[in-house]
């Protein structure tokens, strides 16, 4: 198995490219690199020089922004739309539209490998992973939903190719996601992995999702192609489209 190995720390979190091809993929990998670290200078929420951060304070329009920003808010209105509103980009007047870029930058990353010619390979960001064709020849990736109490632990193993898995929750970052409704912090929730062909759409999704609590159940009944797993104060169980081994 021929296999080329980057890891990147970008966005507040480490970012690694795995490439299943064979050939020299220094190129790609180098490009795809450039464009995580431009997401990370236009939307980070931490740099004040950031287009967000300067939109935030009323320095900057989105309209008169890099169109990287305008392309990334259509993207949120529309997923605000699909979310029954739980997906939101906008905070007490804020905009925020952090809670699908990073899926967004994973997934377009991908795009950049498959134009270079690389038919498999993953891209994983802070546990957010785009992966496409297979692992090795005739076998699918596996990846990994961590216990968010212990890291060592594994819950469950989704298989597949083709395949985009995010995860929203409280491991990383405590306890972040609104509850838009109430305003409040969402807490039904540690943890909610969703499964799906796009990335960009799966981290909105799980989000989303977290920020429902017990009404992702009648929400995630409507979704095609999409699993949805939960982690909470019971046992964590797939809700909707199973795609993994236990």
């Amino acid at each position: 198995m021929t296999r080329t190995v980057h890891v990147e720390h970008c966005m507040g979190t480490v970012f690694s490219i795995d490439v299943r091809d064979p050939g020299d993929w220094a190129g790609p990998i180098a490009e795809v690199v450039a464009w995580l670290h431009r997401i990370d200078a236009l939307f980070s929420t931490y740099r004040p020089e950031s287009e967000l951060s300067r939109i935030g304070r009323g320095e900057l329009t989105v309209a008169s922004a890099d169109p990287l920003v305008a392309e990334v808010f259509v993207l949120c209105e529309r997923f605000e739309g699909e979310t029954g509103g739980y997906f939101t980009a906008r905070w007490r007047g804020t905009p925020d539209p952090t809670g699908v870029v990073k899926g967004w930058a994973i997934e377009r990353a991908s795009a950049v490998l498959r134009s270079r010619g690389s038919a498999n390979h993953a891209v994983n960001g802070g546990g957010d992973v785009r992966v496409a064709g297979e692992s090795a020849p005739g076998k699918p990736w596996r990846i990994g939903i961590g216990d968010p109490a212990d890291r060592k632990r594994i819950l469950t193993v989704v298989t597949g190719r083709d395949l985009a898995v995010a995860t929203s929750g409280t491991a990383e970052r405590g306890t972040h996601i609104v509850d838009p409704v109430t305003a409040a912090p969402a807490r039904g929730w540690t943890a909610v992995t969703v499964t799906g062909p796009c990335l960009t759409r799966a981290d909105a999704y799980a989000t989303a999702a977290f920020a429902m609590g017990d009404r992702v159940f009648g929400w995630a009944d409507g979704l095609r192609d999409h699993g949805v797993y939960v982690v909470g104060a019971g046992e964590p169980r797939w809700i909707t489209g199973q795609r993994a081994q236990t």
